[in-house]
């Protein structure tokens, strides 16, 4: 009888997504889709396609660091430019080779040797050859290949900061081990200190030519979702009242067009799934608790240990609604980690995890003066104490002191 109940309500839900007049294509809402236009940043499609046209000609590109905020545009321009420079090449018969790697998918130096390998039809083992041996295979196949390669390196901070910038150095260096090929990299990140923190021949070499995307703000957002909105949404199922709220939403979010149109897939997928007729501003604001909700869970959840038991700690001080100083947060977190067996990490290590908690939002800090006796910061979550729970406890350590609390 379960059964039957459960097949029942599954043929409901699939009638009911069948019949739905929201949606004509909500695919062209994804991140991974490029638009045959990009309103608002023509500027830096222009500096881009003049970085990257000598290859038409057969000579190596510039590197390009492009620099800008979570959803700026940055891969779209990217993923545009080289499409249509891929285009133009192939009409001149001219070999160009694009490869697109995401390090925080691809996230290891092996694993994104692997992926340029793939770009040029190269099967690399997963398992059994060096780092380094990979990396020869890949320069051996790519210089027989006697072409123009362009690497992309999107999200490159996520590979800098855990495995550091040997794979950059090698690829920006990489005209010492070609005879044929010339490669050039492009990297994206949302870091703006990242160049800081590489070794200075790579910041010399990967920075020649560099990028900056500003935020979009609410009416360019307004612009880019309603040219999106015309490709998804059947005309009758959406307003510009709901157009305008979503690109108000996400503009207070540092003018993220991936927030915006994130906030109006979900509120189309609302309407459908309670069988409204149009979106309205109400499916709107329901999205957004949804999406916080999940982004919150999703960041809490792939965090490292002790970014983890620095968010028990302020959470356990502050469930009652309070709020707390870094210093009550280290002694906290320092018995934490004496009850799971684990060496503690330094007290301005913890500072940094706070100001990445907070940098994220996750958590609020405030730094306030305390006169003769300097300033500190005081700390209280930013997201619900129900999210924090649900995201900690599946974690095999930091579940054992929930359920110990």
């Amino acid at each position: 009888m379960v059964g039957g109940n459960a097949f029942d309500v599954l043929d409901a839900i699939f009638a009911q997504t069948l019949k739905s007049r929201i949606f004509v294509n909500r695919d062209v809402l994804g991140h991974e889709y490029v638009p045959n236009e990009l309103p608002h940043r023509e500027e830096q499609i222009a500096k881009l396609g003049a970085v990257l046209a000598p290859a038409l000609r057969g000579s190596k590109p510039s590197n390009v660091f492009i620099y800008g905020l979570t959803g700026t545009g940055k891969t779209a321009v990217t993923k545009y430019v080289l499409k249509r420079l891929y285009a133009k090449a192939a009409e001149l018969g001219v070999d160009i080779i694009t490869c697109y790697a995401n390090t925080r998918q691809d996230d290891t130096t092996y694993r994104v040797i692997l992926k340029l390998g793939e770009c040029l039809g190269l099967r690399l083992p997963f398992t059994g050859i060096s780092t380094a041996e990979a990396y020869r295979r890949f320069i051996r196949i790519a210089d027989a290949r006697s072409a123009i390669m362009i690497i992309v390196l999107d999200e490159v901070d996520f590979l800098v900061k855990r495995h550091g910038d040997e794979l950059l150095y090698r690829l920006t260096r990489s005209g010492e081990d070609l005879s044929h090929t010339k490669i050039s990299v492009i990297g994206i990140t949302n870091d703006l200190k990242l160049v800081e923190d590489l070794d200075p021949r790579v910041r010399s070499s990967l920075g020649e030519i560099e990028l900056v995307f500003p935020p979009y703000n609410a009416i360019q957002l307004e612009d880019i979702l309603r040219q999106r909105a015309k490709l998804a949404f059947y005309p009758e199922a959406i307003s510009d009242d709901v157009i305008s709220l979503c690109a108000a939403l996400a503009a207070r979010e540092h003018g993220d067009a991936r927030r915006a149109l994130d906030l109006l897939r979900v509120a189309g997928e609302i309407a459908e799934r309670e069988g409204g007729p149009k979106v309205t501003v109400d499916h709107v604001y329901k999205a957004l608790k949804e999406i916080e909700r999940d982004r919150a869970r999703e960041l809490i959840v792939t965090m490292p240990l002790h970014s983890k038991l620095v968010l028990l700690s302020i959470y356990t001080l502050t469930r009652d609604g309070g709020k707390v100083t870094t210093g009550e947060v280290y002694a906290h977190y320092k018995s934490l980690c004496q009850a799971l067996g684990v060496e503690s990490v330094t007290q301005r290590r913890v500072s940094d995890i706070v100001s990445e908690l907070d940098m994220v939002g996750l958590i609020n800090a405030q730094v306030i003066s305390r006169g003769r006796y300097g300033k500190t910061r005081i700390i209280s979550l930013a997201v619900s104490a129900d999210t924090v729970v649900e995201a900690l406890k599946d974690d095999p350590y930091v579940g054992r002191l929930l359920l110990r609390d």
